[in-house]
């Protein structure tokens, strides 16, 4: 861990940014090997369901993400600060937040993945794939909020490297898995989704392995004190509950996207999709100067 408190600004701050510019590099490299195996090997019907479901899944954990980071920033204060009994208990309650919430959206997403492409408009010969993509990965939401509720919390003690190790882990992992199930096994939109999850389920494996042997104690797990901290979560939530609602307010604008582009046709949404993928990457610079 890192006191940031210590030490010129300007060093810091570019010092703690490229390991997040480096590893959300690593997480569009994820998302375009995704794009790129599943239009190679299936087909642009396949990309178009891959392509039309990422917005639906960014709006339903965006306002989750966001409230995560109010609590990443109390922990940078606590720490500080030294207050290692509010520290303990922002890092308990986010443990908390982070697991009933992912399994609300897990349940919530899968009830709702077939009226919810419906309402975007999905062509009919791209609907099977959409849902069959989106009920997978929503099945895997525990491990996506587990890897960056940790990370989160790393990041918010002064450790961003050690979250970008995990990334890089499970993106060559999940470029593995995607050629093994996609191109060998031809599991077609299910094998991406299923590499996407196994590949996000072995970084929070590491996540939690590394926290729960790590010297400063204040990480680990302790199912025999955990607590969920209700002033706290409220404090979290008025300072996370902006950004949220600006990240939902941002991915309700690739939704109302979606749904303008999803009736041209499979083509269209496919083009739209390899497009967005590139196009991600001009904004992660300034996004990552920013959030450090």
């Amino acid at each position: 861990m890192r006191d940031m408190t210590e030490g010129p600004e300007g060093k810091l701050i570019l010092q703690f940014s490229i390991p997040m510019l480096i590893g959300n590099l690593f997480q569009q490299l994820y998302n375009m090997v995704d794009s790129i195996v599943v239009g190679q090997g299936v087909g642009k019907e396949a990309l178009a369901a891959v392509g039309a479901s990422f917005p639906i899944m960014f709006f339903m954990i965006s306002i989750v993400m966001g409230i995560t980071m109010g609590a990443s920033i109390m922990l940078s204060q606590f720490f500080g600060a030294k207050d290692m009994v509010k520290l303990r208990k922002t890092i308990d309650t986010t443990y908390i937040f982070m697991l009933v919430s992912s399994l609300a959206i897990s349940v919530v997403g899968i009830l709702l993945a077939g009226p919810i492409l419906r309402l975007v408009k999905i062509p009919e010969d791209v609907f099977p794939l959409a849902k069959q993509y989106l009920t997978i990965m929503f099945g895997g939401m525990v491990f996506l909020f587990g890897y960056n509720g940790i990370s989160g919390i790393l990041r918010g003690l002064g450790d961003a490297k050690n979250p970008l190790y995990f990334l890089i882990v499970a993106t060559l992992l999940n470029v593995a898995l995607d050629l093994l199930f996609v191109l060998v096994f031809r599991w077609g939109v299910a094998g991406v989704a299923w590499a996407t999850v196994i590949a996000q389920g072995i970084s929070f494996i590491l996540s939690l392995i590394f926290v729960q042997n790590s010297k400063f104690d204040v990480l680990k797990i302790n199912l025999k004190t955990i607590r969920f901290d209700w002033e706290i979560f409220k404090t979290s939530l008025r300072i996370g509950l902006p950004s949220g609602i600006q990240q939902a307010l941002v991915s309700l604008g690739f939704v109302a996207l979606t749904r303008i582009v999803n009736p041209f046709g499979t083509s269209t949404i496919a083009g739209y999709t390899a497009a967005t993928r590139l196009d991600s990457l001009a904004v992660i610079p300034a996004m990552n100067i920013s959030m450090a």
